[in-house]
């Protein structure tokens, strides 16, 4: 063969070559478009998950300050966070230790509650200290949880995308939707929750030291199945509200931990 002219043959078998090359290659419109398939929320955590430093948790739960602080992601496969503007406002952030018993907490309700979706609610500022108008979330150590709903036995959740104005709900004391009352509280996966929150909490060196949960709530919640071994597990829930805090904590929970 004449050196430098190459054969039919051997021009076919090099573009077929690199046909098989460029196949092997990134499509980048296809990397563009699942780009933009995150949300903002999304991406925003994606700004934030390589942060692997310590968490330093300072101060009470209600005169403190975070550092380092960990962001829940927005979403897994069984929850969400309730309100998007809250997320991009760095409201969801924790220590370290609370946001690995909070995902496995999450990742054992996958087996223990399956099919129910869980929507996570405000937690601390990226530095800790005030976060208006909690009187508590300073240091890391406070989450709020939205309560899971029932309506006629079965899960509901047409209330769960209210966001910020989930706050502003009203149930009565028996856990039923003020505007519908066959929408209820399901006192007891909240009371699976806690326990489950509560063993995954110990495995990171922490324990649940408070529940805040509106006051009548608790007679109904101790009856349930679950109810009635959270309270011989001796976690503390709350015997006594003033009558704003206990009339805010009719749509969700909120638990303090602390170190052990």
């Amino acid at each position: 063969m004449t050196k430098g002219i190459l054969t039919p043959v051997i021009i076919v078998l090099l573009l077929s070559s690199c046909g098989e090359l460029e196949s092997q290659q990134p499509n980048s419109s296809s990397l563009q478009s699942k780009e933009e398939q995150l949300s903002d929320c999304e991406q925003h955590y994606q700004n934030w998950e390589d942060n692997l430093l310590k968490s330093i948790v300072s101060g009470s739960v209600s005169d403190g300050s975070l550092t380092n602080g960990k962001m829940m992601p927005y979403s897994g496969s069984n929850f969400t966070y309730f309100d998007d503007d809250s997320y991009l406002a760095n409201r969801a952030f924790t220590s370290q230790e609370v946001k690995l018993s909070i995902l496995d907490t999450y990742k054992k309700m996958e087996a223990l509650a399956p099919h129910r979706q869980f929507y996570l609610m405000e937690l601390s500022n990226e530095k800790g200290g005030k976060i208006y108008p909690h009187r508590t979330h300073q240091n890391g150590l406070s989450v709020d949880f939205m309560m899971p709903m029932l309506k006629n036995n079965q899960p509901y959740y047409g209330l769960d995308t209210l966001g910020k104005n989930h706050y502003l709900l009203s149930f009565n004391e028996k856990g039923e939707y003020s505007e519908d009352k066959e929408v209820k509280v399901d006192f007891d996966l909240i009371a699976l929750h806690i326990l489950e929150l509560n063993k995954s909490a110990k495995e990171q060196d922490l324990r649940i030291s408070k529940v805040i949960i509106k006051i009548e709530y608790k007679d109904y919640l101790f009856k349930t199945p679950n109810g009635k071994k959270l309270k011989a597990s001796g976690i503390y829930i709350v015997k006594g509200l003033t009558p704003l805090i206990n009339h805010l904590h009719d749509d969700h929970y909120h638990i303090d931990f602390e170190e052990i």
